[in-house]
């Protein structure tokens, strides 16, 4: 195992480190999954051969990121063409290099951790995906509620920028600024709920001198991705809804 670690510091060692861990020997790469979490792959020798492995971590992390555990056709196309491009197999959700001894193992471990960073990089699809998803559900809710809307109306913040929200409604009683917040990444989470707190605060004035503008962060809550300093935070600034509770959410916009 030492003589592995010398060759890969003597190979790649600038960039790639090398350490053991139980049965295996971790090389911890500079490639990054999209929340800045580093991607490591991991060494065993078996059959006379070695065995080059994320464990599984790339497929774990990519289902993690989603609101949905099942990925799209295309989404799995992307998959397999990226894996063949690298000539990486998937074996029980791991990806897998299999090296004889007498092969190139820095290239390998290049190609196996290029193949992770590419193959988790199909989540920038699933968050524009979820996005576009939800906010086409709640445009038709707002249709069957006969409740009349505009999306991606801009208004001019306090600051002289402008600000646009998903939706903009329109009641004989008030009129409402609904932001929704939907992602499958606890790592996004945060940004988002800061990103809709600041565009509110902007807005601020919007409420003020007996205007009847209503604002509302509308939290897609299929997925537990929202923490409770997420919801402290806009609760501050917005009247709160969930997709989950659409007659409540309703009863916001009409009562």
């Amino acid at each position: 195992m030492s003589t592995i670690c010398q060759e890969i510091a003597k190979t790649i060692g600038e960039l790639f480190t090398c350490s053991t861990v139980n049965d295996f020997i971790r090389i911890r790469t500079p490639y990054l999954y999209p929340d800045g979490d580093v991607i490591d792959v991991f060494l065993k020798e078996k059959d006379g051969q070695y065995v080059l492995t994320d464990l599984g971590e790339t497929l774990r992390w990519l289902r993690m990121q989603t609101i949905s555990p099942k990925r799209s056709e295309k989404q799995e196309i992307l998959i397999q063409d990226t894996l063949l491009t690298h000539g990486v197999e998937r074996y029980r959700g791991m990806l897998i290099l299999r090296i004889k001894k007498e092969e190139n193992l820095a290239s390998a471990v290049i190609r196996l951790s290029q193949a992770a960073f590419r193959v988790s990089d199909i989540w920038f699809t699933f968050k524009t995906r979820a996005f576009e998803s939800i906010i086409e559900e709640v445009a038709e809710f707002l249709k069957e509620s006969k409740i009349p809307f505009e999306q991606n109306k801009k208004f001019k913040g306090r600051s002289g920028r402008s600000r646009k929200v998903d939706f903009y409604t329109q009641h004989a009683r008030h009129n409402a600024l609904i932001d929704v917040l939907s992602t499958g990444s606890r790592a996004a989470a945060n940004s988002r709920a800061d990103n809709v707190f600041t565009a509110w605060s902007d807005l601020s004035y919007l409420k003020e001198n007996g205007n009847s503008s209503q604002f509302i962060s509308l939290f897609d809550d299929s997925f537990d991705v929202w923490s409770s300093e997420n919801i402290r935070l806009l609760e501050e600034v917005s009247d709160l809804a969930y997709w989950s509770r659409r007659q409540e959410f309703k009863e916001m916009l009409v009562s």
